[in-house]
């Protein structure tokens, strides 16, 4: 888009408005380089397929969210499928971010079109999210292929894990503003790697000491995994689902303001 006079005349969208201009910028440069995104699809299929897949053979069944013994590769497949949207909006979210912000000079350049920072940080959030909902619709089909939906709640595994996207895409983009150079993107891997391990990804809650629950308790992984784990087997389904994904919404709308007044102090100094 140009600045001519009309757009100079005529009144400016809310915030945000324009958002989805962006999402169509990045979905055109990323129409040819398409496999860097699919390539992140397959770190959880593998996680799938080696320790669902094949220490499920060893381990047999665990405790699933109602205590009544489940599979182990049906305990573990949702928990990877919040992961796969926590890394798709994640990935998108930082680095990519940090490069277009402090390298390229890209947001600095969109500022001389209508776009205004609210509309960037909307824009680069929904992006990433998208990116979280293709990673999660992906390994949902491979799920349904090998089996491991147990139940028509599943059809709403999809929207939970966009709002897990949503959230991890807010935060992620919010720390980014935050990041001086590449060597402090060791913390998004610090964070993100034992938050990866042990929100009950591979093994439940009762097995950690009490002081160790708590904290699993606290991290947004852990909520994601509780949102999308009963719905793909069927068991756990109640109110409290609720209250995980009420989380992830005040999680998204504190990531979004942070982020849209990081950019409004960054770009407009």
């Amino acid at each position: 888009m140009t600045v001519n006079l009309a757009t100079r005349t005529t009144p400016m969208p809310l915030a945000g408005g324009l958002a989805w201009r962006l999402v169509e910028r990045n979905l055109l440069v990323y129409r040819r380089i398409w496999l860097l995104i699919v390539s992140g699809f397959f770190e959880p299929v593998f996680y799938l397929l080696s320790l669902g897949v094949g220490i499920g053979a060893l381990v047999g069944t665990v405790a699933g969210p109602d205590g009544r013994a489940i599979e182990y590769t049906a305990f573990v497949a949702p928990a990877l499928l919040a992961a796969s949207a926590m890394n798709g909006a994640v990935y998108d979210s930082t680095m990519n971010v940090f490069f277009k912000l402090k390298y390229a000079k890209t947001y600095d350049a969109m500022l001389s079109t209508p776009l205004g920072p609210a509309d960037i940080a909307v824009g680069e959030i929904l992006w990433a999210q998208l990116r979280g909902t293709l990673y999660s619709a992906t390994f949902l089909l491979v799920m349904a292929a090998l089996g491991l939906i147990d139940s028509w709640w599943a059809l709403l595994a999809l929207p939970a894990t966009m709002l897990i996207g949503l959230a991890f895409a807010a935060v992620g983009m919010a720390a980014t503003s935050f990041m001086r150079g590449w060597q402090d993107f060791e913390f998004v891997q610090l964070a993100i790697l034992p938050m990866f391990l042990f929100s009950t990804t591979f093994f439940p809650l009762s097995v950690y000491p009490r002081p160790l629950q708590l904290v699993v308790q606290l991290t947004p992984l852990f909520h994601g995994i509780e949102l999308v784990r009963p719905l793909t087997t069927g068991a756990g389904i109640g109110i409290g689902l609720l209250g995980h994904a009420l989380y992830f919404v005040g999680l998204a709308a504190i990531g979004l303001a942070v982020t849209a007044r990081r950019l409004e102090k960054l770009l407009l100094k």
